[in-house]
Parts: C-alpha cells; sequence; structure tokens
C-alpha cells in the first residue's frame, strides 16, 4: 500500500505537472506527501561563488526554498490536506539524494517528470530520472511532459 509519496522537484514545467499529479495520486490514496529539491552542490558552483559573487550558494537554496513553498501550495491546491504535505532540501548530487530521501524518510513511491534540466540522455527519460529509475527500492512513477499549449 502507497501511504507516502516523495516528490522529487526542480524549476520545470515539467517538475510541476509531476507534482500535481502525484498530488492528485496522494488524495486518492490518502497518503503522505514530501516535496523534495536537490540544490546541486559541486565544483563549479564553488568555484563560481570564489570568484564572482559571494553567497550564490545561499541565494540558490533560498529559490529552491521558494520552490517548495510554491509547490506544496500548489499540491494542497489539488485537495491533499495541508497536514500531510511537508517539504525537505538537500545539497549534492541530484540522483543520490533523491535515492538516500526515499530510503530515510521511508517512501513508497518516488514521483517525478520524465526530463530534467541537464539534458536527456534518451528519449524517455532525463539523467537523473533514469538513474533514480535504475537505482531505486520502491517503485518510481514518471510523469510525462504536459502537452504544449
Amino acid at each position: 500500500m502507497t501511504q507516502r509519496i516523495l516528490v522529487a522537484v526542480d524549476d520545470s514545467r515539467e517538475s510541476l505537472a509531476a507534482a500535481r499529479t502525484a498530488a492528485r495520486l496522494a488524495k486518492d490514496l490518502q497518503a503522505l506527501v514530501r516535496i523534495f529539491i536537490v540544490v546541486e552542490d559541486d565544483g563549479v558552483g564553488e568555484e563560481v561563488e570564489r570568484v564572482s559573487e559571494p553567497g550564490s550558494r545561499e541565494r540558490r537554496r533560498q529559490a529552491a526554498s521558494n520552490l517548495l513553498e510554491y509547490v506544496r501550495r500548489e499540491v494542497c491546491a489539488e485537495g491533499v490536506s495541508p497536514s500531510v504535505v511537508d517539504v525537505a532540501q538537500a545539497a549534492g548530487n541530484p540522483f543520490r539524494q533523491i535515492l538516500e530521501a526515499a530510503r530515510t524518510w521511508p517512501a513508497d513511491m518516488i514521483v517525478m517528470a520524465v526530463s530534467d534540466q541537464r539534458g536527456v540522455v534518451s528519449n524517455y527519460v532525463g539523467s537523473v530520472t533514469e538513474q533514480v529509475i535504475e537505482f531505486a527500492d520502491c517503485p518510481i512513477l514518471v510523469v510525462p511532459a504536459p502537452a504544449p499549449r
């Protein structure tokens, strides 16, 4: 039985569609929802901060917090009680952090979008999604991109 749904998001349109799909599923199943985002911390980001603007890492984390709050409101607008929705943020490698969050929470299902912003490895899923599918211990619901308007 699915009682805990981890929704991995980023700032893409596809990700918001996945969150809305997860919300409808959570409402039907009366499941808990955790909206999760990863702020990628890498050597390039550290170097950019070192030579340019101090505080860029903190601004990225604040932007991620703002996005989490926006997605939380969208999930609740789909009819999910705010009492069963929480948000979490991590820094690091996205696919590793998503897998770790799913294990430690523990999630019964991960919901994520078809593609990510770093480019598509295959015609079907993005590189992060593909890695999560390969290594996850729970089912993954991959939500297709919304049709163009």
